[in-house]
Order: structure tokens, then sequence, then C-alpha cells
């Protein structure tokens, strides 16, 4: 029974933690220690739990739980409560409506017993390595941010003083959400997730609208009215799986035989769609950029939109072969390549990051549609590599714009001069991304298998010209990062050593998890697979190619210190760029085919007649909005 105190810790430490924060308001130096030491608790914990775990065994617990139910709808009316109030205060009525109508759901179907009258009691706690893999994505990753944040929302309030100080709030709501995550994934019984789920889409609103301008404002509340649309889903799902099917947790659910399971299915999927940004949804985490970066770290792109595709890939071996599951990859494998191709035209950095997180969530979820296990193998890695490089990327900007004062690509050129060590973090997470031997392009490579076996053409041609979009927007970022000005200074690097903690820790987690792939793939993602399919498959990617792929990481991570010992002592050579006349010493000026003197700009090529949002964007949700109702209509249709 060891395990039980250590799932209710890790779920109801963060809590705590949040309440401590929210009241330590004149204690700066107090609660920057005590973010540190609850952001350690957390990731030890999380580590404890994994030790405990791998010589162990899966476990589940509290099949009986009717005080807690009852203690659960309480905090489920107090969250519509504040949402009513938010809601009101703003006149937003449609989020009040879409608050009270689920509430109203779960609160009629617990108070009138529907869930205690079922035939057989389910466990409410549920622990087996995939929960595990989750609890890391939320605890280390979202620890390592919660200390990152310590040092960027001290310099964010300095640069910007017209925005009111409340980092107490703004800290109690990161350990909210990771509490609030901790809860989701390692809980079972619907009525628990779907608990947690409406914490996370609350503390999402509360995060984007912190600096309460009017654009916060604005996206919040679509972030807001988006996810309880998803949440509304998610709780008719229940209550049809309840009342109709009398099963009650995911594992119901997927065991289920009877032909009306695709409904709740369908459902769910909706919500875990929504939740993840997929296309004509992704607006609400693109308007969520306007966040501090942290939040844009921990809720937006390592956890918050993990909790919609670990829903879906829970769902997987019940989505192969069917309406629910064709809905799912159409409109995961649609807004993967649509997404790749609105990043083209985009110079914001945090930017080309929301619309590279919304791509590879899509292709995540294209992966658990297709509903097999060779696709849900390379769906699950994705999710662990997309979580470290992603944050890696997000955290690494958002040091630079508080160096440079943007987050602008453009004005990153030459960074590897002026803030060389920023710069050599960042462009380890963009390789991270896209390139070999990382674990993103490997997973990818499993992800195009399995399409292929599954003959889904539609998914074959989308993952293939999605990934060479993919690869031109993170080259085009590489190239500026790396190009060198001639008479560049090197800037003094103010980065707070909270921050330099966190970036180095997720490069070398990045690092190990490549390192660790075959046995990551064998000892911990194999026996998921094997637990969701009951059978298992041959190496997707062979040890000959692993071997190959670990030698180009090594030489990677070697070559800066060989360039550097070959370079030792010698004069760089500086060579200007070529613009069809004579140069005038540096990278700024050029005499033209007529003599004069010319200024120049290096720019990269955004395209955005072709590519900008202003093309592209309507169109693209109007798509994905037309093909979502069709096959969800046809799906909840044909199973009525």
């Amino acid at each position: 029974m060891f395990f039980l105190p250590l799932i209710a810790f890790l779920i109801g430490y963060p809590f705590v933690a949040a309440l401590i924060l929210y009241c330590m308001k004149r204690h700066g130096r107090a609660r920057r220690y005590f973010i540190f030491f609850s952001s350690f608790v957390v990731i030890a914990s999380v580590v404890l739990l994994g030790v405990q775990l791998l010589t162990g065994g899966d476990v589940s617990y509290l099949p009986e739980t009717h005080v807690l139910d009852r203690v659960i709808l309480c905090a489920e009316i107090i969250l519509a409560g504040v949402i009513v109030y938010f809601g009101a205060r703003h006149r937003r009525y449609d989020v009040i409506v879409l608050s009270v109508v689920q509430t109203g759901m779960i609160a009629w179907l617990e108070l009138t017993g529907r869930t205690e009258m079922l035939s057989v009691v389910k466990p409410h706690i549920l622990l087996d390595k995939f929960s595990f893999v989750m609890c890391v994505v939320a605890g280390v990753v979202g620890g390592l941010i919660c200390i990152y944040a310590v040092g960027y929302m001290k310099e964010f309030h300095e640069r910007h003083t017209e925005f009111q100080d409340r980092r107490p709030f703004f800290f109690a709501m990161l350990f909210v959400f990771l509490g609030a995550m901790f809860g989701l994934v390692l809980s079972t019984h619907l009525l628990w997730i779907y608990f947690f789920w409406e914490i996370t889409s609350l503390v999402s609103f509360m995060l984007i609208g912190y600096n309460k301008r009017e654009e916060s404002v604005k996206n919040a509340f679509r972030s807001l009215w988006m996810n309880l649309l998803g949440g509304l889903g998610f709780a008719i799902a229940i209550v049809y799986g309840v009342c109709v099917l009398h099963i009650s947790t995911l594992q119901d659910i997927v065991a289920c035989a009877d032909e009306r399971v695709i409904i709740p299915i369908a459902l769910l999927a909706l919500a875990a769609l929504i939740k993840s940004a997929q296309l004509p949804f992704s607006r609400w985490l693109l308007g969520a950029m306007v966040a501090p970066t942290p939040t844009s770290a921990l809720l937006h792109s390592a956890t918050m939109v993990k909790a919609g595709v670990y829903l879906l890939l829970r769902l997987s071996p019940v989505l192969g072969g069917n309406l629910a599951g064709t809905m799912v990859t159409t409109i995961g494998g649609f807004t993967f390549f649509a997404a790749s191709l609105l990043a083209i035209s985009q110079s914001d950095g945090k930017k080309v990051l929301a619309y590279s997180t919304i791509s590879n969530l899509g292709l995540i979820v294209a992966c658990a549609g297709v509903g097999l296990y060779e696709a849900a193998w390379a769906g699950m890695l994705l999710l662990l590599f997309h979580a470290v490089s992603k944050s890696l990327m997000f955290l690494s900007v958002g040091a630079v714009e508080n160096q440079i004062g943007s987050r602008n690509i453009e004005d990153m050129h030459g960074l590897i001069v002026k803030l060389p060590e920023l710069a050599l973090v960042m462009i380890l997470g963009i390789a991270g991304m896209f390139l070999a031997p990382f674990g993103m392009l490997i997973s990818k490579w499993g992800a195009l298998m399995a399409f292929v076996d599954a003959d889904n053409l539609l998914l074959v041609v989308l993952v293939a010209f999605g990934s060479a979009t993919t690869m031109f927007y993170w080259t085009k970022w590489l190239g500026k990062l790396v190009a060198v000005l001639h008479h560049s200074e090197r800037l003094p690097n103010k980065t707070k050593g909270s921050e330099w903690f966190t970036l180095c820790s997720l490069a070398v987690l990045m690092v190990a998890l490549c390192f660790g792939l075959p046995f990551i793939s064998k000892y911990l993602v194999g026996p998921i697979l094997l637990g969701m399919f009951g059978y298992t498959m041959p190496d997707i990617i062979s040890g000959f190619n692993l071997n190959i792929m670990t030698v180009m990481l090594v030489i990677i991570i070697l070559l800066p210190f060989a360039v550097r010992f070959l370079a030792f002592g010698k004069r760089d050579k500086l060579v200007g760029s070529y613009m069809g006349g004579a140069n005038q010493g540096d990278d700024r000026y050029f005499v033209d085919s007529f003599g004069k003197r010319k200024a120049m700009y290096l720019s990269g090529w955004y395209m955005p007649e072709f590519f900008g949002e202003h093309i592209l964007l309507k169109p693209v949700l109007a798509i994905a909005a037309a093909a979502l109702i069709l096959l969800l209509t046809i799906a909840i249709g044909g199973a009525v």
C-alpha cells in the first residue's frame, strides 16, 4: 500500500504549495526558496514513484469513494461558480451556459446515485507505466519550468512595469496546474478525470489573462469557451456511458463490446481534440502566447495540451477501423500539415513554436487514431520527446527576449556571437525537433511506417509534405542563429541562475532521452502497448539503425569541441555576402552595378503572400470544421 500515500501526496501537495505561495505576497526571498523546494519535492516524488513502479507493477486503488466523490462534486460546483463570476463580470454568457449545463449534468448523475448503482464497483486510481510517463512530463518538466519562472518573472516585471505584479497568484496557479495534471493522469474513473480536466481549463484561463490587458482577457475567454465546449462533450460522454452502457472508467470503454460505445468514444475524442488545440480549435492556443513564457511552456507546450493526446492514446485500441478513429486521424493529419504551412510565414518566435506545437500534436493525434501498435509506439515517443524539446525552445526564446527585448526571429540574427550560450541551447532545442538522430525524427519515421502499414494514403501524403514544411521553417530559424554578422559584438548575458538551471537540465534530459531511446522503447513503451493491445511486435527501429543514430549523436555533441580545437590560434576568415556587387567590408553595405553604395539587410523568406494567416487561416479552419462536424455526426448517427 506504499503507492497510495505517494499518489495522494503527488496530487495533493501542489495544491497545498499553491495555497502557501498565494499567501506569501510580501516575502519575495522566502517565496523563491519555497518554489525551489516544492519543485524539487515534486520531481523527487515522481522519481520515487517510478522506482516503486518498475520494481513492483501496475496498481489500482479506491473502489469505494463516496465521501471523496461528494468533496469533488462540491469542488466542481465551486469551479462553475468561479466561471459564472468571471462570465458575468465580462458579460460572457456563453461560458456561463456551457459551465452551468455540464456541471448540472454531472451533479444530477452523482446526486441521483447513478454511478453507485453500477453492478461492478470500479477503482478510481490507476498507476501504470503510461500514467507514470505522464507524471514524468508533468512533474519533472513542469517542476523545472517552475524553477525557471522564478528568475523569468522577476525580469518580466522589471521590463514591464506597466503590469501589476501578481507573482504570488501566478506561481500558485502553476502549482495548481501540476496537481490537476497528476490527478488527471493517475485517475481512471471518468468523473475524476473530468474534474481535473476542468481545473486545467480554468487555470489556463487565469494564466492567459495574467496581465489583464484587453487582448489577454479576450484570448483567455477564447481558451475558456473552447475548452468548456470540450468539457461539455466529456460530460455527455460520462452521462451516456453510465446511464446507457453502465460503464464508468476508461478501461470499461476500451473493453466494451457494445457498438453504442462509439458515442462516448467520439465525444471524448472531441474533448481531446479541443484540449490538444487541433483545427478548427487551434486559435485558443495561438492566443495563449500573450501569457508569460513559463505559461506557454508549461500549459501550452509540455503538459496541458498533452492531456488531450494522452486521452486519445488511452483510447487508441478502440479507435482503429471505425468512424471515430477516422475523425481523429483526419483532423490530426490535416492539422499537422496545415499548421506546418502556417508556421512558415511567422517571424515571431513564440508564434512559430505555437504553430509547431499544434502541428506536432496533430501527428500524435493521427497516431492515436490509427489504432495500431506501431502507430501508438510512435505517438508515445513523440509525446515524450516533444514535451522536453518544445519546453526547451519556449524557455530559451523567453530568455533571449529578456536579453534583447524581442522574440522576433529576425532579431536573433547572429545570436551565436551575441549570446553564444543561449544560442547553443536554442540550437539544441531546434535540432531536437527535426534533425537526426534526435527522438522526434525517429518517432516521425515510426509514424510514417505505421501509416504505410495501415494503407492510409492520405496520412502518408500529409506527413510527407508536412515534414518537408517543418524542415523549412526550422532550418530558416537555425540559419538565423548561426549567421555571423561582421563586427558583431557579444552582449552581456544577464540570464538568471534559475533560468540557466532549467535550460541546462532540459538540454541534458533531451540528450539523455536520445541515448536512452532503445531502453525507453523496450522497458517502458513496449510494456504499455502490450497491456493496451494484448500483443507485442519486433523493434520498430532496428538495433543496427539505433546504433548508427547513437554514433551520430555522439559526433554532434563532440563536433563543437572539435571545431574549437582545430581553430585554436587561427584567425577567422571573414567572407562577405555576395550581392552582385562589391562588398564594403561588412554585411550591411555593398556597391551595386551602377557604382552606388547601398544598404542591405539579410532576412529570412516567410512568403506571407502564400502561407500568411490572412490567406490560409480562415479556409483551413472552415475545412477542418466541416470535416469534424460531418465525421462526428456520421459516427454518432451510425452508432444510434
